[in-house]
């Protein structure tokens, strides 16, 4: 709470203390506090008046509410308002003075609008609310943008895309959950920043529609960097997030400003494994090394994972669960997901990548006999020692996937030892099947 923005805008007639979101034209009006349990107690309105001893005097009394203790409660509030003015500036006790008066509207709220009972669960606009326990945490609503006081409110989570609201704000949302637009639509804004214009946007938010300008006048409108539309300030909260279309074409991971329903989208989204980097931009693995790097050691875990599928010892040992985190890259090796790229250019992840494939080869060729013996001798110079297709030096067929040395296959102007029997043996089942 910043005491002396709270004490003038008090000052200019219109304070209310615990509202954070006024300036952004939100009315708080509807803070429900929970049960102040203290024992009633019979005080003369002198005595109302001595805030330093009230504080039991207005917990909530036993049994039905009487017209007399709302009064005696605005009465109170009214004198706390002038003590406000009379104290000195800057005094604590003009500071405590402030906290009371907090205290005091809230509890006034309390009588005129008992806490009925909140349901655990709601599902609403394909969220599914649930209802928070926890009383220590300062949240901000997402919807009205002011303070969620755990200790007097109830509110609501979305398990699917983290929305929090104030219960009482739950029938003015207006937007889908996230989570469905991620299910459905698994795909990126490729282009950076595609601005449209407030004129085409009717001058309002691309969100809520309210009205907006760049001049702040009625409300400042404010620019997200993902799809280039503006938003109020209700709505964008000038939150930051590495922007997809940035680092696909420009190698670029410094975070931009974003709105709410953007950041959520692009924290869902962060993990999936969505971009197609040859495809939409093939020429980004000219430039960035350390993707040539990740693509080497991909494509060298998917040359081992037929090892692991047949080994009863490594699937024991879960050797591929090391990259549940990841599971595209047991699947193919040409599948990114943002994340991936953020931990390429901070070099997280072919540290990683590196020391998991070391752990992979080394089951591979020294501690399993069985993997081992599914191993090659090259068939081109019958020398050296036994071959896997994920050897550095080596060389793969196309077409039956027999491994010989580099040198020698490129050296070879004759066609596959191997691809050579398996013809000749078609040839002579064929000619068996036509005499017979």
């Amino acid at each position: 709470m910043e005491y002396d923005e709270r004490l003038a805008r008090f000052r200019q007639g219109h304070l209310n203390p615990f509202d954070r979101g006024e300036e952004n034209g939100h009315a708080h009006n509807e803070v429900k506090p929970e049960l102040f349990h203290s024992e009633a107690k019979t005080q003369s309105t002198d005595r109302a008046m001595d805030l330093g001893l009230a504080e039991d005097h207005f917990s909530r009394p036993v049994g039905s509410f009487v017209a007399s203790d709302i009064e005696q409660l605005k009465q109170a509030i009214e004198e706390c308002k002038r003590l406000i003015l009379e104290l000195p500036e800057h005094s604590e006790r003009q500071k405590d003075t402030v906290a009371k008066l907090i205290h005091l509207r809230l509890k006034l709220q309390e009588l005129k609008d008992p806490e009925e009972d909140e349901p655990n669960l709601r599902v609403l606009l394909e969220h599914r609310f649930s209802k928070e326990k926890s009383k220590s945490v300062k949240q901000t609503c997402d919807k009205c943008s002011a303070i969620i006081w755990g200790l007097i409110q109830t509110w609501y989570t979305c398990t699917g895309c983290y929305y929090r609201c104030h219960s009482k704000c739950m029938n003015l949302i207006t937007k889908p959950c996230v989570r469905s637009k991620v299910s459905h639509q698994s795909e990126y804004e490729l282009n950076i920043c595609p601005e449209i214009g407030l004129d085409k946007q009717d001058y309002r938010c691309a969100e809520c529609r309210t009205p907006i300008s760049l001049r702040g006048v009625p409300s400042e409108a404010r620019q997200c960097d993902y799809t280039g539309q503006y938003y109020c300030s209700s709505c964008h909260w000038n939150d930051s997030a590495v922007i997809p279309a940035r680092v696909i074409h420009n190698w670029e991971f410094e975070p931009h400003k974003v709105c709410r329903s953007s950041m959520r989208y692009l924290t869902l989204m962060i993990s999936r494994p969505v971009l197609k980097l040859r495809e939409i931009n093939p020429l980004l693995f000219n430039f960035v090394e350390e993707l040539v790097e990740i693509r080497k050691l991909r494509q060298d875990i998917l040359l081992m994972k037929p090892y692991f599928i047949t080994c009863k010892e490594a699937m024991e040992a879960r050797l591929l669960l090391q990259l549940q985190d990841r599971q595209h890259f047991v699947e193919n090796d040409d599948m990114y997901s943002l994340q991936d790229l953020i931990d390429i250019s901070s070099g997280r992840l072919s540290c990683s990548l590196t020391e998991i494939h070391t752990t992979f080869a080394k089951h591979i060729k020294l501690d399993c006999e069985r993997c081992q013996a599914k191993g090659f001798v090259c068939e081109l110079c019958k020398e050296g020692d036994v071959l896997f297709p994920f050897d550095s030096h080596t060389s793969v067929c196309h077409d039956c996937s027999a491994v010989f040395h580099r040198d020698c296959y490129y050296d070879n102007s004759t066609t596959c030892p191997r691809c050579a029997r398996m013809t000749e043996r078609k040839h002579d089942a064929s000619e068996l099947s036509s005499l017979n």
